[in-house]
Order: structure tokens, then sequence, then C-alpha cells
């Protein structure tokens, strides 16, 4: 069955702007470590998408962006709030902590998998002493772990608070492709405008071959973050097949059309699920994602038929997850072997 993944969408193959970009760039001999023409042009469209003149670094996956990223706001005495359910504390592996030298992660709750600004004034104000380590940073995930979308209003909240406890505000972008087709708001308007100081843009989830892009959109943070990269192994030899597939995704806003399909996928895939008894959502599908409870035989029967899908990721319950590839008929089919497994 060639319908039967939905655990992810880093399983979709690469979508076809990306590809004839990449093709494209595998044409003669070009300068190396990110001195090509391609480089130049993605971090050219990059700006233009942000409308502003960021810094832009491309490295191979998102725990070295958000690592490196976060690692780059601090020092190893300091702290970083995020959610309780977010990717940099449940599933990188220590990275943010090993990359600043030890900064520390303090964990705080907020319903549908999103941080407010009331939980992390909680968690900063709770010592001010030498012997706790002195908060710097806060992080969020767009969209969230857990498939929700932070709004335009909350995202500001938490940028004008980060403003006045001093504390630098990153996004883990991973799959801010759908969470900005979600919105239907401007790249701009939900980062640097609402008090981001750096994104980990995702480009793999959103149909690239490999490869995220860390913006920096506060300059002096950007300072010898290339060296970062380098230390870290993440400075690509042939940067033009990490960058080349953005100049394809950003042009004509490729990158928001395939996200809104997914997200479309994601609605179709939660309203007929909702309809069946026995399946229970457990969070608002407004990106790619669909969050939901089920028997545990019905789990187990899906699984049999040979579907594929995560019972472990965010919060629980069953995860499915579309992409930019993932057909109307796709979700059909597995509303229907879902229905059958709870009969």
């Amino acid at each position: 069955m060639q319908h039967t993944e939905f655990a992810s969408d880093n399983t979709a193959g690469i979508c076809p702007e990306a590809m004839e970009a990449l093709l494209a760039a595998n044409s003669g001999h070009m300068a190396s470590y990110g001195n090509d023409d391609w480089t130049r042009r993605a971090c050219d469209a990059i700006r233009a998408t942000f409308e502003t003149d960021c810094e832009v670094f491309f490295v191979f996956n998102g725990t070295a962006a958000n690592s490196l990223a976060l690692a780059s706001l601090c020092q190893s005495y300091h702290s970083i709030v995020c959610h309780k359910l977010a990717h940099v504390e449940t599933d990188e592996c220590g990275g943010p902590e090993f990359f600043s030298n030890g900064t520390k992660l303090l964990l705080a709750g907020g319903a549908d998998g999103k941080l407010d600004m009331r939980g992390v004034e909680k968690l900063i104000s709770a010592r001010s002493d030498i012997h706790y380590p002195k908060p710097r940073a806060v992080t969020i995930t767009q969209s969230t772990e857990v498939g929700t979308v932070y709004s335009l209003e909350e995202v500001r909240a938490l940028g004008e608070g980060c403003r006045e406890h001093d504390l630098a505000f990153h996004m883990d972008g991973a799959r801010f492709a759908n969470a900005v087709a979600s919105l239907g708001v401007s790249p701009a308007d939900i980062t640097w405008r609402a008090g981001v100081d750096v994104l980990s843009f995702g480009g793999t989830k959103m149909g690239m071959p490999v490869g995220e892009a860390v913006v920096f959109f506060d300059h002096d943070m950007a300072k010898d973050f290339a060296y970062r990269c380098k230390q870290a192994g993440q400075l690509a030899s042939k940067m033009r097949f990490l960058s080349a597939p953005w100049v394809g995704m950003l042009a004509e806003n490729a990158w928001l059309t395939r996200a809104a399909h997914a997200n479309a996928m994601a609605r179709r895939l939660g309203n007929a699920l909702a309809r069946l008894p026995g399946i229970a959502p457990l969070f608002p599908v407004q990106s790619n994602a669909v969050f939901v409870s089920m028997p545990q035989h019905a789990a187990d029967a899906l699984k049999e038929k040979g579907w594929a899908f995560y019972s472990f990721i965010g919060a629980g319950g069953a995860r499915f997850v579309c992409s930019w590839a993932t057909q109307p008929e796709q979700v059909d089919a597995l509303v229907a072997d879902v229905k059958a497994c709870l009969a």
C-alpha cells in the first residue's frame, strides 16, 4: 500500500519546486561553503519573504538549527523558558544544553501546547539569587508540537513580555509554513514585527530534501554564528544543495501553497475522524497535524493494516500528520479503515 504513511511530514518526498531548483543547481562548478550564487539568491529570497535585512544561515537539520540558535543567545549560566512539550526539551537529545555548554531549560505548562507570558513570568520570577540559572531567553514552537498555532496576538504578547524582561525571543519554526498558511498573516508580522529575534525556519517538513534556515532578525545576535555552524559540523561544503531548494520553494509562494494543502488535508481528516463514535479530538486542528484519542484495540488494528502513525508524540493519543504530498483519497482510505477498526 502506498497510502499508509501518516507518521510524519518528514516521510514525504521532495516537492516539485524544490526538486527543480535542486536539479538546476547541479550544473557546472560553483564556489563552495556558501560562496555561490544559489546561496546568495536563497538568502535574498528569505530577506524578501520577511521584508527585512536579516542574517541567514543554512544548516542540515532542525536539531542543529534550534540548538545552535539558542546557544548563540545564552551563556552556560543562563536558562531558557520553553513549554514542557517543546521539541527542544523532549526530542533533541540535550542538544540545546550541549551546544550552550550547560544552559538550563525551564519548563512551563500552557493550554494546547502553547506558552503564555503569565507562565513565563512565573518561572523567571521564582528566584533571582546567584544560585539559580539566570533567565535569558524564551523559545516557542510555531506551529506547536500538538498542531496548534500561536495567533498574532499571542506572539505579540510574548514579544512584549520578552522586551520588558530583557529576554531574547526564539521561534522553532519546523512547521512555520503551516502556521503562516493557517493564520493568513505575513511572515514579517508573525516574527520580527511581533518581537521574535531569531527563527529556525523549517525546510524539510515543507517539502525540501534536507536543510533548515536560521534567520536572525537581530544582527548583533548573529555575531560569530558562522563559527558555531562550522564547529558543529553544520557548514556544508556544497552549500548550493542546501540553499537551492529554498529558491524554488519561496518563488511564487510555493511554500505557502504546499503548506495550505497539507493543512487542508489535516482538516479533512480531523473533521471525518471527529464524526466517528469512539474517537475524540485532543486538540484543535490548526495546522497539518491531527491528534485524537481512540480505543487501544482500534489503534493496534489500524497499525496491523499497515497504517503508520505515532502514539507517543506530544501529549499522547494518536497523531496523524499530513504533508504536501497527502491526497484526499489517502485521507478517505484512512478514515474508512479507522471506522472498520472501531467496529
